[in-house]
This record gives C-alpha cells, structure tokens and sequence, in this order.
C-alpha cells in the first residue's frame, strides 16, 4: 500500500494539468421578506438580477426557445431562489405529478449545491409546476458506477426539510423556493461561506434543458456534476442551528401461515402490534449533523422490485430506508463488481427477507476543515434468527492536492452478541491528475473471529485496487483497472458478488455530438473485457467481453445496442428457477440486446429491451416492456413485464419466467397521495401487493396507512400444500415533529 500511495503521489505531482482555479460570484443578501407563494411579487426579488443561462441540450449554446429567469438569494436562514418560464403555447408545459419525490415527465425548475464546496457531493431540489418538491443527494461527483438506473451516484430516497410554491397563467409556470441553512451543512470561516451552484430548467415536450452555468455536455447528466458547479460565496450566512424531534407512534395487524411443529400443515397466526420511538436531529455545527434514532421503525418504506436470477451472483436491493439516506455518499467504499462495497447499510436490520428489530443508534456526518467526517453505530436486537448485534461505520477523507483528490479510510465492525465478529479496516485515494484523468489506489483487509476465515497474518483476507481512468462522455475515455481480492474477504457489513479472485478490467470509449441539423444528439461506443482468475491457482473464473453503442435522439429518445461474450468455468453446479441445474463445466455463449428509452416528454411513454443470447450450454430469448401513462396529473399508472425463454436442449431442460409489476400513484394533493405497487414473480410463486397513504400535513408531520399482502401461486407443487395466503399486515404510522 506505501509503494502504491508513493507512485499515485508521483503520478499527480509529474502532472502538469491541475485544474485552475474557478472565479468565484458573490451572491445577493435579499433585503426584504420573502413569502413563498409562487407570485414572485416580493420587492426582494426586483433586488436580484437573473443569472445567464445556455442551452445544454439539445444544442449546447444553441438558441433557446423559451423566455428564462432565474434569480437567488439569501438572508441569514434561507436560500431563496425564483423562476420564471415563460411559454409562447403553454400547452407545451408538462405538469403530469402531484407525488412527492417522483419525477414523471414534467416540467422542473432545479436548483444545485455543493454546500461543503468539495466538488464531490451535491444537493439536488427540484419542483415541477404543481409545486411537487423532489429532492436528492448527490455523491462521487455524479461518476456511475452501478447498480440503479443512476449508479448510486444520486440518492433519490434522501429528503430533507424545505418548501416550494408554483403559480401558472396563460404566459407560463412561475416558482418559489427556500431552503433553511439548517438543512443544507456548510463550510462557515470567519462568517464567510463558499459553495457549489448550478441551476436548471426542463421542458420535456421539446426536450430541452437551460442551465447556469455554461457545463459542456461532456459527462451523462453533466449539468448536475458537482465539480463543474459555479463557485459562490455568501457571508453571515446560517447562525441558526435548529433541533428537530420527531416522535412517532405506530400499531396494526397481521396475519401470517406458518408451518407447524409437525411440518405437515400451515397454521394462521394472527397478531396485533403497537410501537413508539424517536427520531432526533441537530446540527451540532453549521457543518456537522447528529442525527439519533430511537426504536427505529422502517414501517412506510417502499417494497423492493422483485428480480429474476439468471447468473451465479447475487441479486442486489437498494436502500429505500430513510434513515440511512443522510450523506449517505461519505460512507461509500466500492470494492469489485458493479454492486461490490465494504457498507451495506441493509446488512443492518434485514436478514434473508425478514426484519430484524432495531434498538437504537446515531449517526455523525459532515465536514470539518478539509475532511469529510462520517460516523454510524446501531444497535439490533435479537431476530430472524440472528443475536443482538453491534454495528459500527467510521469513515474519514481528505482533501488533498486539488478539487476531486482525496485519501481517506473507513472502519466498518460487527459484533455479536454471541462472541462474533467480523472488523474491517480500508484506506483510499483517488487522484485528479487533470482535468479528466483520475488514479484511483485502494486496500482493505478483513479481520474475524470466524472459523471459517483465516487469522490476521493470512493475507487472504486483503482487498487490493489501482484504477486509471479518463472520465468522458465526449471524445476518448479509457478505464485500466486491476483488482485482487482475496477468498477470505467477507465483509460481515459489505456486499460481494464474489470473492478470491484477480481481476484486470479495461474499458476503452468513444463518443462524440452529431451535428447541429441531425435528430441525433450524441453517438458513443465502448468496449469492455474483463476477466477473474481463482487467486488460488490463477486459473479462469469468467472472461467478458462486451460492446455498448447508444444513440441519443434530440428528442429525448435513447436507443442501445449491446453485443457481449462469456466463458464462464463452474465447478458447483448452478440452480436456476424451476429446479433447473447447470452442472460443473466450461461454458462459451455470446448474445445480442436492444434497448429503447423514450423521451419523457410523452405522456404515454414506453421503455423496451429485446435480448437474444446463448446460455451456458443453453439459450436465453426474452423481453421487458415498462410502460407510463400520466392520465392526468392526479393519476400515473406504470407496469413493467418481463419474461425469459431459457432452454438447454441437450439436456431436455428450461423454463419460462414471468415477471409482472403494476404501479398506480395517485396525488390528490401535493399532500395526500396513495402508492398501490403489485408484483408477480413466476420464479418464486408468489404475488405481492405493497399500498401506501401519506398525509403530509407539514414537512415532518405525516400519518401513514402501509398495506402489505404476500400471496402463494403455485401452492400444489410442495408437501404440505401451501396456503393461498401467505402474510398480510395492515400498520398505521403518525409522525410529529417539533422544532427548537
């Protein structure tokens, strides 16, 4: 590890590309009161001027059809920020929810902060012209790497407390915001702060984006990349740091089939629950957040979508639990793969599908001086088969050399109560030698008590990375990447797809803008060949190889074609659904996907993927199909359906899945919304139903109403028979929050 920081150090000190400096603009203080109704008719905002926006897409600097107006400022507690969006035919205005957090095609006007100024996170705050508030945190300097549709590079479960309002005449949308210095956490020296900015417009009908400032279209998403945010400064900013206390009391119902003591019939058992707990928060400074949770409960959270495994490697689920959301980017250390990391925060308080009760614990998070400060521990109680159990994240970084360079480590520990446990230690640094280029040098090691891993002198319990890269969307990008991870690193608070293998990995790029007059808005080809080698015997594990080009249409429209090929070596037979076994050998298969996304500018839309391939010694033909039809902006309703044909001839064998997902979100107000989500899983029999009622009577204060009902499908096919029901809960949730 010394060799490597000492040769990362080198590389960027024989750099002579650093990035310069940015210019930084003093934004205005408003003078007068604000009042948030969307009316823009305060004084104040005659005080401010508008900031210059261009066009992003679909012309970077090209000619903007629409009239903009953006203007910001603050006072000592708020940002304040108002828009115009003037419309020659405001039947091009697209105004399709009225549910919280959920973008659906509309119109939005965003705002973006870099509070701690480090270039690397961001907060994102949007509304539409229903005055819907969005928010979202980003991290990694918007980089995706995997698994979500945005690589969790953007958290679209965080929330925080701020308002918004929206007006709409016949000339346009008008929009209000203010965000409380107490919700944002900020670098404060001397009463003089200095962040990140940029600003935005959507207009989806015409597929159109004007920004501030003038961010090339050189990365996906680039206008929300934190590093290329304007530099501000403010000064007496924030002096108030507010406690907000939010009790909560929670009961319902349930009904569950069990298996008796006899194995040989289901039982119904009926249930009835009752809870209190408490969720603290403090900004202990301008730039540090406590946040205490008491009794958690995680009873309103969102189901997850049911998946279908095809591949030896695990199924992978986002965190959809809000209070591991907060800066919840500080605490990230990927490690292999496309899901791979050191946290998962749902190794905390879920265990093989159920829910393990969690007592308590806090969390620290923030920035002090130059470090980015990160500090987790909760306590569980004993469930799903599981002691009570400590867990424990602690993860530091720093700021070193320029904007984007950092060294950091992280400690994660489990300990049970039982005498388990299971620590790991890792240290990072990535490096920005210019302006695209990035050396990227990591280590990590696990130490356990487990039997099954060997002691702390084995090195097979060390995690070794080095990664050099070009990051680009435009023009010529490259990855080199070479990984060792060794067949004892088993991170008891981490995820792994795999483990006890070298992997080199090499991806090389191109892409490039079409011209000003052609539909297309952008080409890029990649190329990606990895392989893994057992670091037992360095014999072959998986070779791939694969080819992505998408086009992106001027419309919104992305079409993708991806071309790959495998050789895949097992020496444990793999089960697939339906009982369906691969048994030990080598396997050769190639295969071809097609992918179109449409342009969210519709309001019946559709996404689609046609995939074509062979299979280990078999074949594989399937389709997804997800379609969103905004009926009005009360009501959206979404499905999504896949099915796989998977047939392995020369042994008589395969299936066929099916899986079927239904959405219908109802906003009746900004306020009151209903979310009825239904899944069917042909690969585990089974149909869910996950329904959910907000009442938001004000940030902070909500009443839930959560359904849950579990359904067999396939009940005949086991001894004993299953039961047509398998679990049903009916739970009530009421949250209060007083403010002081």
């Amino acid at each position: 590890m010394i060799v490597l920081a000492a040769a990362g150090c080198a590389f960027v000190l024989m750099s002579s590309n650093l990035v310069a400096a940015q210019d930084i603009l003093y934004l205005q203080r408003v003078s007068d009161r604000v009042v948030i109704d969307g009316l823009l008719d305060d004084p104040a905002w005659d005080e401010l001027q508008p900031f210059p926006l261009v066009m992003y897409e679909p012309v970077f600097r090209g000619e903007m059809t629409e009239r903009t107006e953006i203007r910001v400022g603050y006072d000592s507690d708020f940002i304040y920020a108002a828009a115009k969006f003037y419309y020659e035919d405001t039947a091009d205005m697209r105004a399709n929810s009225m549910y919280r957090d959920r973008y659906s095609g509309d119109d939005v006007f965003s705002v973006f902060l870099d509070t701690f100024n480090d270039q690397q996170h961001g907060l994102w705050f949007s509304t539409n012209p229903n005055g819907v508030r969005m928010d979202y945190a980003i991290s990694n300097d918007l980089v995706f790497l995997g698994p979500t549709p945005f690589g969790s590079a953007i958290n679209e479960s965080w929330n925080t407390f701020w308002d918004a309002a929206t007006t709409r005449t016949d000339e346009g949308w008008f929009a209000e915001m203010r965000i409380p210095f107490s919700s944002l956490g900020f670098q404060d020296r001397d009463g003089v702060v200095e962040m990140g900015m940029a600003l935005g417009r959507w207009m989806p009908s015409k597929a159109e984006i004007h920004v501030f400032p003038a961010i090339p279209p050189s990365w996906d998403m680039g206008y929300a990349k934190p590093s290329q945010y304007a530099r501000v400064r403010l000064e007496n900013a924030g002096s108030g740091r507010p406690l907000y206390i939010t009790p909560f009391v929670a009961g319902g119902a349930s009904r569950l089939s069990t298996l008796n003591d006899a194995e040989d019939a289901y039982e119904i058992e009926d249930d009835l629950t009752g809870d209190v707990g408490l969720d603290l928060k403090y900004s202990v400074t301008n730039n540090l957040t406590l946040d205490i949770t008491v009794n958690t409960d995680f009873a309103q959270a969102e189901a997850d979508d049911q998946q279908v495994n095809l591949s030896r490697l695990p199924l992978f689920f986002p965190e959809k639990r809000q209070f591991f959301q907060e800066r919840a980017g500080i605490f990230e250390f990927r490690t292999i793969g496309r899901f791979g990391r050191i946290f998962y925060s749902r190794r905390i308080g879920l265990h093989e599908g159920q829910n393990v009760p969690l007592i308590g614990g806090g969390r620290l998070v923030g920035r002090v001086g130059a470090w980015d400060l990160g500090l987790l521990n909760i306590q569980t109680a004993e469930g799903a088969g599981l002691p009570m159990e400590n867990f424990g994240v602690y993860r530091v970084r720093r700021d070193v050399f320029n904007a984007n360079s950092f060294v950091g480590g992280i400690v994660t520990t489990r300990v049970g109560w039982d005498g388990t446990y299971n620590h790991v230690y890792g240290l990072d640094s990535q490096f920005r030698v210019s302006p695209k280029q990035y050396l990227t040098l990591k280590w990590a090691q696990v130490l356990s008590n487990d039997t099954s891993l060997n002691p702390l002198h084995d090195a097979s319990g060390g995690y070794a990375r080095v990664r050099i890269e070009r990051r680009t969307q435009i023009g010529f990008s490259y990855t080199l990447l070479g990984t060792w991870l060794g067949r004892n690193f088993l991170p008891g608070v981490g995820f792994l797809s795999r483990a006890g293998f070298l992997n080199p990995l090499a991806i090389v790029g191109y892409g490039w803008l079409a011209k000003e007059s052609s539909r297309v808005l952008s080409y890029r080809a990649s190329l990606l060949a990895t392989q893994y080698l057992r670091d037992k015997d360095g014999t072959l594990d998986w070779t791939f190889v694969r080819l992505d080009a998408p086009i992106v249409m001027k419309n919104g429209d992305v079409h993708t074609v991806t071309i790959e090929s495998n050789v895949e070596d097992f020496r444990e037979p793999l089960e697939l659904p339906e009982n369906t076994i691969v048994p030990v050998g080598r396997y050769r298969y190639a295969g071809f996907e097609w992918s179109y996304m449409m342009s969210d500018g519709r309001l019946l839309r559709t996404n689609a993927t046609v995939t074509a391939s062979r299979l280990y010694d078999g074949s594989n033909v399937g389709f997804e199909v997800e379609p969103t039809w905004n009926v009005s902006r009360y009501l959206e309703l979404g499905a999504v359906y896949q099915f796989n044909r998977v047939r392995f001839p020369k042994r008589d064998d395969g299936f066929s899945v099916h899986v079927g997902r239904l959405r219908v979100q109802i906003g009746f107000t900004t306020k009151m919304s209903v979310n009825a989500f239904m899944q069917y899983n042909a690969s585990t029999d089974n149909f869910l139903a996950n329904m959910r009622f907000r009442y938001n009577f004000r940030e902070g204060n909500d009443l839930w109403i959560v359904f849950n009902e579990g359904r067999n499908t396939d009940r005949y096919s086991v001894d004993p028979v299953l039961p047509a029901l398998d679990s049903r809960v009916l739970l009530l949730k009421y949250t209060y929050t007083f403010i002081r």
